[in-house]
């Protein structure tokens, strides 16, 4: 499957570039296998907007290849396979 993206609300402006910092709230879903469960998200008490360099491979691949199609304000659900999310090991810390 790899990353498939849905656009839940468009957003506006230019797409960032390779090497760009972005900055994101996201949500993660799919703790013990259930896409239902939140497994973590910045909106939660205590957390933050997540901040990364895209394309360095200094976050999963789907997020990677997802959010460099993002602007600003856009909505989207990534899902990933494994292969692009942490693999057949999960994250077993997130009980994914």
């Amino acid at each position: 499957m790899g990353m498939e993206k849905q656009i839940i609300r468009p957003g506006t402006g230019p797409k960032p570039a390779p090497g760009q910092t972005v900055t994101v709230h996201c949500t993660g879903f799919g703790k013990g296998g259930d896409l239902s469960q939140q497994f973590w998200s910045t909106k939660d008490a205590g957390q933050k907007p997540f901040s990364f360099q895209i394309g360095k491979g200094a976050v999963i691949k789907g997020w990677d290849e997802g959010v460099i199609g993002m602007q600003i304000g856009e909505v989207a659900r990534l899902r990933c396979s494994p292969d692009y999310a942490y693999g057949a090991g999960g994250f077993p810390a997130w009980g994914i």
